[in-house]
């Protein structure tokens, strides 16, 4: 199948299919004169791709994690390590960033707003 069919039956733009390829995830054929032609495998790969994007991985993951995958099920024994580290990481950014926001929640909650100064800069005077 040509792009323009992978795209209409993945939901996903054709400029992002290009960008999966120029990433090494994706890897069509090429007829003699240069279109891209794409396997019904690819159809469960892009799926898996968008699974994995939505799910925060970056793409030098995901090509890796591509290697695991087959058909339409995740295949993940030979990845389950590589998926562990990346959880843990975004368990510790999300700490991270739980933590940043409970610290300015504190300093917004001791600081004034711009109405609340200018009522007791007017009643001051």
């Amino acid at each position: 199948m040509k792009i323009g069919e992978l795209a209409d039956r993945t939901g996903v733009s054709v400029r992002a299919l290009r960008y999966y390829e120029e990433k090494g995830v994706l890897n069509p054929d090429r007829t003699p004169s240069g279109y891209r032609i794409f396997s019904e495998s690819d159809v469960y790969k892009v799926v898996h791709i968008q699974t994995l994007l939505a799910a925060g991985l970056g793409m030098d993951l995901i090509g890796q994690i591509l290697t695991c995958l087959s058909g339409e099920s995740l295949l993940l024994d030979n990845c389950r390590v590589r998926l562990e580290a990346e959880r843990r990481r975004i368990t510790h950014d999300i700490e991270r960033l739980a933590h940043t926001r409970s610290l300015l929640d504190n300093l917004l909650a001791t600081t004034q707003t711009p109405a609340q100064h200018n009522l007791t800069a007017s009643a001051t005077t």
